[in-house]
């Protein structure tokens, strides 16, 4: 393995010096490979210890199809990604009781996940050494929330505590750490509660000595309200995670480009660190399919990385290898966003910013 240290000043380096580009939907992508229950339990999973339905938990494909994971971040950098995540969005161990795994089977999930991106991401900077490619380990959303009741009629209620959320977000960080990424990603927070558990875990494993990593923190505006789920509007959110630190701050998921757009100017106003956005291929149809065509995504956010608000993009649900090459061509040669200086003031958030100079 390439050494690690070294990759990741690459990433800083090379972040000042272009626009950086994620890729593009996983969960699609397994879907058109047309894959049985058969690849999603192999040899791995039996019917006897795990019952149910496995077939649509595309994390485990980390053990039992690695070879369909490692396609998909070769079609990611091949359209020209310089970040491709690790296939691990839902792996914790909360989130994998659904499906009855081990925590074990959850660590293991993540170690694969990330020796299959980091493995990809040093194949192609040997291949393209100008342009150095880097491994996201996917942190994503749970199942359950801190900040919101489980039950209408109980305001209190709760499926989970916050020592619940913080120890499974510490054991799948560690199971990435380990694995050989070179950042994190939380994503597609609909939570903060919840994110604010992950960056906890990772502050203290850190603290413990576990090597430090780059943070991507991507929030949800989950509709035209301009909030996420739980409830924060950008500056808020932005406010209630700075104190982390992060690489980049973003959003993805839940809106498409056009309806993204004054999220991530915003964002773009009051974040003292790079800004990031994969916004989905538009709005769903009936069908819950994605029509926008990769020309159209790559002509909203060409339109972003003109008006300079931007420092990396990709694509969310609906987007495809196709997608990333044609926002590829429309970012390419533009400068990223120059990040802002605040000056120092309490800076304080409930579900509005509050700032105290």
């Amino acid at each position: 393995m390439h050494d690690r240290d070294a990759r990741i000043a690459e990433l800083y380096a090379a972040s000042k010096e272009r626009i950086l580009l994620l890729d593009g939907a996983w969960g699609v992508m397994l879907q058109k490979m047309g894959l049985g229950e058969e690849d999603y339990r192999n040899e791995h999973f039996n019917a006897d210890t795990y019952p149910g339905q496995m077939k649509g938990n595309n994390d485990i494909l980390c053990l039992t199809r690695p070879d369909c994971v490692t396609q998909l971040h070769d079609a990611y950098y091949d359209a020209g990604a310089d970040i491709s995540e690790t296939n691990t969005f839902s792996a914790t161990s909360i989130a994998m009781d659904d499906y009855n795994l081990t925590l074990k089977d959850v660590i293991d999930i993540n170690h694969a996940g990330a020796r299959l991106a980091r493995a990809a991401a040093d194949k192609w900077t040997e291949k393209t050494p100008d342009k150095p490619r880097f491994a996201a380990g996917s942190i994503g959303p749970l199942n359950k929330m801190l900040s919101m009741s489980s039950d209408v009629n109980d305001p209190g209620a709760r499926e989970v505590v916050f020592d619940q959320v913080y120890q499974a977000y510490r054991e799948q960080l560690k199971a990435l750490n380990e694995g050989g990424v070179h950042m994190y990603l939380i994503e597609t927070i609909t939570d903060t509660l919840n994110c604010k558990a992950a960056i906890k875990a990772k502050m203290d494993l850190e603290a413990e000595g576990m090597d430090v990593l780059p943070l991507w923190i991507s929030g949800t505006i989950t509709d035209r309200s301009g909030r996420t789920l739980s409830g924060q509007n950008v500056e808020a959110f932005w406010n209630s995670v700075r104190h982390a630190k992060p690489f980049a701050i973003g959003f993805n998921c839940a809106l498409g480009a056009e309806l993204m757009r004054p999220h991530i100017a915003a964002a773009s106003r009051v974040a003292d660190t790079l800004v990031a956005a994969f916004p989905n291929a538009g709005l769903p149809n009936e069908m819950g399919e994605y029509d926008e065509k990769p020309h159209e995504t790559a002509g909203e956010l060409g339109k972003w990385a003109e008006e300079g608000i931007v420092n990396i993009l990709g694509g969310c649900c609906g987007t495809t290898p196709d997608h990333i090459r044609a926002i590829a061509a429309a970012i390419e040669g533009l400068p990223p966003r120059t990040p802002i200086t605040n000056e120092s003031a309490m800076r304080l958030a409930g579900l509005e910013p509050f700032e105290m100079a």
